[in-house]
């Protein structure tokens, strides 16, 4: 039994916690680890922090930004990534960590994954919509193209052009079409053609190549500048199978930057036939029209109307007068008939006239106010009376003034 005096080493936290770090990072200098995203941490520092997990442990991580800010993707929760880095322990914290240099999720490419995620995120912002879609001019002035100058995809637009329609403007605007640099070239690229206030349509162009040489034409910066536009924007990037975000974006999308040519220019010796076709019909509606048009007018000129027009002035003058006759006519026989009408009632009321009676042998009788002279009332029967009245009396012709002696019943 050792002695309590004996000496022992007795460890600080730190001390511990050191050389626990050491055999760490000694036994896992470079891993590749296999588990999913959880708990993920986006602080404004520009690091980033999560736990890797199965179904039996965690480990946490940090992805400092000096490492991350090539990432191709966008973390999410629940991403089954294999992620490279190494195993060490953060000190002040007492825990053990993967400190990530590189992160490939499972399954698909990042590349791929990335697509996938900003192609849903501008759908969900409406730049995909098809009713913001513009209609490209049938006849553009002034065309504008965002690409390498130097690249085959330019050399194939203005052989087209030139094939099709060589008296076409076109404004070539040079841009990095791969690298990282592309993305902001080309987009900016878009922002200076805008500036053009009589360019009509601009191609955004590239030839073909991997998912990776398009990858510029995936960025949210070429998006957004698209969208931005106010001049049409035809994408013609890679070749038919090629599908880019640039494409969704676009108001049109070719499957080739000769196809976008094609689209955009209309063929000069079409056109010219086009033209003369419509011209040839136009002449023979026209000419329709004027047989049509002759034939009505000679029917016209030999009808009896155009060729007597007098004798119809007379026809109608003889109407007339048998009109005025026939009105003339009926007035004098309504007028003898109302004549006649108003002669009858004339009669009646004479008839009813009480001074018509009068001319009969009879008489009427008043009593006169003595005040007033006037007539009171139409005496009717002798007790309306009294001595020394003073009457008066109508005949057929002329009047009576009496005065009352004497009443009888």
């Amino acid at each position: 039994m050792q002695g309590l005096s004996e000496e022992k080493y007795i460890y600080t936290v730190s001390e511990i916690t050191r050389d626990i770090r050491k055999i760490l990072e000694d036994s896992f200098p470079n891993v590749w680890v296999e588990g999913e995203i959880s708990t993920l941490r986006l602080p404004h520092s520009g690091h980033i922090y999560f736990t890797l997990k199965d179904e039996k442990a965690q480990l946490k991580c940090v992805f400092f930004r000096a490492d991350n800010n090539k990432l191709n993707f966008k973390l999410e929760e629940g991403i089954a990534c294999c992620i490279f880095g190494r195993v060490s322990v953060y000190e002040q914290g007492g825990q053990y960590q993967l400190y990530v240099k590189k992160i490939e999720p499972k399954g698909k490419g990042a590349l791929q994954l990335a697509f996938e995620q900003l192609k849903k995120k501008l759908t969900a912002e409406g730049l995909f919509d098809i009713a913001r879609k513009r209609p490209i001019p049938f006849l553009p002035q002034k065309i504008g193209i965002v690409t390498s100058a130097t690249g085959a995809a330019i050399r194939d637009i203005l052989q087209v052009i030139n094939r099709r329609y060589a008296n076409v403007h076109v404004v070539i605007r040079h841009a990095q079409v791969q690298g990282q640099a592309a993305a902001e070239d080309v987009a900016q690229g878009i922002s200076d053609l805008n500036k053009f206030k009589d360019v009509d349509v601009i191609i955004v162009a590239r030839g073909g190549g991997s998912l990776e040489d398009l990858w510029p034409f995936n960025e949210e910066a070429v998006a957004r500048a698209v969208y931005k536009s106010r001049i049409p924007v035809i994408s013609a990037v890679g070749h038919e199978i090629d599908y880019t975000i640039c494409d969704f974006v676009a108001d049109l999308r070719a499957s080739t930057p000769s196809a976008a040519a094609e689209l955009v220019v209309q063929e000069k010796e079409k056109l010219v036939a086009d033209l003369a076709n419509i011209y040839r019909r136009v002449n023979e509606a026209i000419g329709k029209k004027v047989r049509i048009y002759q034939v009505y007018f000679s029917r016209l000129k030999q009808s009896y109307a155009l060729r007597r027009p007098q004798a119809i002035v007379e026809q109608y003058q003889q109407k007339l007068d048998n009109l005025d006759k026939m009105v003339h006519t009926n007035i004098s026989h309504l007028l003898k008939t109302k004549d006649h009408n108003v002669q009858q009632v004339l009669n009646r009321l004479i008839n009813l006239n009480p001074l018509s009676i009068l001319s009969r042998g009879y008489s009427v009788t008043y009593l006169i106010d003595t005040k007033s002279k006037k007539e009171k009332y139409l005496l009717k029967n002798a007790q309306q009376v009294k001595k020394d009245d003073i009457l008066k009396t109508k005949l057929y012709k002329g009047v009576i003034m009496s005065r009352v002696e004497e009443r009888e019943k």
